[in-house]
Formats: C-alpha cells, structure tokens, sequence
C-alpha cells in the first residue's frame, strides 16, 4: 500500500563527514536528481539505502515512493495513517509524512529522487548483511495491525521471556522488527555476518568506537553496537 521502500531518510548535519562515514563502511553512492534544493546525498549496501539529506526534518523517516500518491491518500489514511503533513498539488513535488504507532515518521513521495546503484545484493558492506529495522514498540499489537494493514506480514514474536524480544515484519523490499524500547530506546539498523570477531577489528580500524555497555540480552562476543555521525544506532550480530 505504501509503495515502493526508497530510502531511510536521515538528517546530516555535516553531510560530507556522513558520507564519508558510509564510503568507509563499504557503502556505494547513487546518482541524485534535482528534486531537492539542499544538499542531497544516497548510499547504498544493495540492501539498505541511506537518503543523506543537509535540511531539517523528523529524522529518520522511512521512505517509500507510492505512485499517484494524491489518488492513494484516502486508501492509506483509512488504512490508520494520521497525516502529520501534506504537500500536493500540479505544481509541487508530491509527499506526505505520517508517524506510526510506535511514533516513527513514514514519508511518501510521488517519485524516485536517486538511480539505483549497479550494486548486487550480495555485495555486503563490512557490517555484514542488512536483516532489518527495527522500532522500539510499546504495544507490538497496535504496530502490528498497522504495518500489517500497509501490507506488512508478521512472521513471530519470540515471546516476553528473552531481553531482546521482538517481532519479525517482512515485505518484498524492507524487513521491519519491533523490539522493546525497555531493550533500546531508538531504533536499530540490523547486520548481521560471520567471523564477528574480526568484522568488528576491520571497523574498528577504520575509525568505528563501539559501546562498551551494550544492550542487556546481547552477548558481547558476537554482537556489537555503535552509532553513525547523524545518531543512527548499529546494532551488529552473528549470522
């Protein structure tokens, strides 16, 4: 119902050292259009996209491209999205922003704003392979009903017993996850690779610092947690 995933909208304040943060990870660039008038930057693993944008806004924001958005957005508000802004008509570029019942912001633009990367898949980056996104959800229910009616299917929820519990949404082209805010309070990008040992000695010879208090129910062998330049938090685990 959303459309197509685009990009994981980030606000960069210093968009050079955002990027160049990426291009260490292993990250490719996209081709960028002229949608934007303030410095526009995307990167991608060929799993992930990173929409790297130098303006002000609810960030992140997960973003897809939904066509003839004017003519879905009575579908999709019925469907539970509460408009937080609209911006369409024939002489702008159409989007709306919504947030979702665990409070992340959702953007839905008319079209494409980057060329895809010639990137496979199976090229991962050194964080290993992107598994998911996941938002902390106080009421995995609520968040559920509503994904699943933007066309989301849930797969499991590993139950309240472990620390990190959490419930699986897929798609064709983003895999979503809630998780308990008790667990980490932000959402977390997922990675997830063999050898954890040495994929963390290659970041951290690159320049990437760790936490050293990691979330309780991770274990410090194979998983680790480190955040970009623009606070989006890592969360790397054993395949």
């Amino acid at each position: 119902m959303l459309g197509r995933f685009l990009e994981l909208s980030v606000h960069a304040g210093d968009i050079r050292a955002s990027v160049e943060f990426l291009e260490r990870l292993g990250f490719s660039h996209c081709v960028t259009n002229d949608i934007w008038s303030h410095p526009y930057g995307v990167l991608t693993d060929g799993r992930i996209t990173f929409g790297l944008h130098q303006y002000a806004f609810a960030s992140p924001s997960l973003t897809f491209v939904c066509e003839q958005l004017a003519q879905q957005l009575a579908r999709i508000e019925a469907a539970g999205a509460r408009l937080e802004f609209r911006r369409t008509g024939e002489d702008v570029f159409n989007e709306v922003g919504f947030r979702d019942p665990t409070g992340h912001m959702v953007t839905l633009l008319e079209a494409r704003t980057y060329s895809p990367a010639d990137r496979s898949r199976d090229e991962t980056s050194l964080c290993g392979d992107f598994i998911e996104y996941s938002l902390p959800a106080r009421d995995f229910a609520a968040a559920r009903r509503t994904w699943e009616a933007f066309g989301f299917v849930a797969l499991e929820d590993d139950g309240g017993e472990a620390a990190y519990r959490r419930l699986s949404l897929t798609s064709d082209h983003l895999d979503l996850a809630l998780h308990d805010p008790r667990f980490f309070p932000r959402p977390l990008l997922v990675f997830a690779g063999s050898d954890p040992a040495a994929r963390r000695a290659r970041l951290a010879a690159l320049g990437v610092v760790f936490d050293d208090s990691p979330p309780a129910g991770l274990d410090p062998a194979t998983d680790a947690l480190f955040e970009s330049p623009d606070g989006l938090a890592i969360l790397l685990r054993a395949a």
